[in-house]
C-alpha cells in the first residue's frame, strides 16, 4: 500500500472514530511474526544491529514508499521511520504506527520488557497521550521532525537468542526475498536519501551521484529518462516534508525553515509560496478542519479509570534536535 493511500485510510478511521491515536493501535499489531519471510532473515541474525539492518535494506510491513535508517550518535542508537514518496498523507499516524511495530520487533528479539530511552514523533500531541506512555513505556516528545526510537547503541551488539545461522543463510538467497529487494527506479533511489539525509544537510547532485556510485552527468542523464531532474526530486522532497510539518504538527514557521535547510523563514515563505501558489501559514489554515469541527487527528479525552491524565506522566514537551551520524 502506498503513503498516500494508507495515510487517507488512518486519517478516514481517526475522524470517523475521532481517536487520535489510531495509527498507534494499527502498528501494535504488527509483529516480527506478521513480516512473513523476512521474519527469518531478522530472528536469525547474529546481533539486534544486523537484524535491524534487514529492516534498513528490504521491503517491511508497513508501507511502500517508506524507510528506515539506523543511526548511531555516541552511546545512543537513532532507528528513524520516514516516508519518501510524493504524496504521503497523515505522516503523524502513520509514523506512530510504524514505530510501534518496530518495537513490538525489537522486544521479540530482546524481551518483551524492552523500552525504548526516548520516542519522537512528528506529530502534534493529541487530547490522550496515556496510550503512548503504556505501549512505549517511554518519554515521547511530540512536534519533531522525525520520527525515532532512542535507544543505548550498546544494545546493538547484543546476540539474538535462538539464532540459527543456516536458516538465516538459506533465507538470505531466497528469491523471492531477492526480488523483493530489488533496487528502486533511481529516482526514488535519490528521493529516499534526500529524506533521510537533507534535513540535516543537504545532500548536493555530486555527493548523491558518488553515494549511489554514478558520475554525475549519468544520474543527470538517468534521472531526465525518468522524466525528472535532480533539482526537481530535492525541490519536491523540500515541499514534500514542509506540507507535512505544517499539517501534522505545531512547529512554528521558523522551526519548518530550519529543518528544511533555509536560511531564514523568509526565504521558506518565498519557496513556499513558488510550489504552492501560497503562503504556508494559508495553507496550514486550510489544511486543518474549520473551527467548530472534530479535528480528526484529535481524540476524546477519555480516560481509562485508575490512569492519570495525560500530560503528567511527561511532563513540559519539548524538541530534541538530531543529528545524522555520516560513517
Amino acid at each position: 500500500m502506498s503513503n498516500a493511500a494508507l495515510g487517507r485510510l488512518l486519517q478516514l478511521g481517526a475522524s470517523r472514530t475521532r481517536c487520535g491515536h489510531l495509527g498507534l493501535l494499527v502498528g501494535q499489531r504488527i509483529t516480527l511474526a506478521t513480516l512473513g519471510a523476512n521474519n527469518v532473515l531478522i530472528r536469525n541474525a547474529e546481533t539486534l544491529g544486523d537484524a535491524l539492518h534487514v529492516l534498513e535494506t528490504r521491503p517491511w510491513a508497513w508501507t511502500y514508499g517508506s524507510a528506515v535508517r539506523l543511526c548511531v550518535e555516541a552511546d545512543v542508537a537513532l532507528l528513524h521511520y520516514y516516508p519518501y514518496a510524493p504524496g504521503a498523507t497523515a505522516v503523524g499516524l502513520q509514523s506512530e504506527g510504524a514505530l510501534a511495530s518496530l518495537v513490538n520487533i525489537v522486544r521479540a528479539l530482546c524481551g518483551a520488557s524492552w523500552a525504548p530511552t526516548e520516542i519522537l514523533l512528528p506529530r502534534a500531541p493529541p487530547d490522550q497521550i496515556d496510550p503512548y506512555w503504556h505501549f512505549f513505556r517511554a518519554p515521547v516528545r511530540f512536534d519533531q521532525e522525525w520520527a525515532v526510537i532512542a535507544f543505548p547503541s550498546r544494545l546493538l551488539a547484543r546476540p539474538i537468542a535462538g539464532q540459527d545461522r543456516e536458516a538465516h543463510r538459506t533465507a538470505g538467497a531466497d528469491p523471492w526475498l531477492l526480488g523483493a529487494a530489488a533496487p528502486l527506479e533511481l529516482a526514488d533511489q535519490v528521493r529516499r536519501l534526500l529524506r533521510a539525509e537533507f534535513i540535516q544537510s543537504p545532500w548536493s547532485g555530486q555527493a548523491v551521484a558518488r553515494h549511489l556510485a554514478l558520475h554525475r552527468r549519468t544520474l543527470s542523464r538517468r534521472l531526465r529518462a525518468e522524466g525528472t531532474s535532480f533539482r526537481a526530486v530535492a525541490s519536491q522532497m523540500r515541499f514534500e516534508t514542509a506540507k507535512q510539518l505544517l499539517a501534522d504538527t505545531n512547529m512554528t514557521l521558523a522551526q519548518i525553515s530550519a529543518c528544511l535547510g533555509f536560511s531564514e523563514a523568509a526565504a521558506f515563505t518565498h519557496a513556499f509560496r513558488r510550489w504552492a501558489g501560497t503562503t504556508p501559514s494559508i495553507w496550514r489554515q486550510a489544511s486543518r478542519p474549520p473551527e467548530g469541527l472534530p479535528d480528526p487527528m484529535l481524540s476524546l479525552p477519555v480516560r481509562r479509570p485508575g490512569h492519570p491524565g495525560g500530560t503528567d506522566h511527561l511532563g513540559g514537551l519539548r524538541r530534541v534536535p538530531l543529528t545524522t551520524d555520516r560513517t
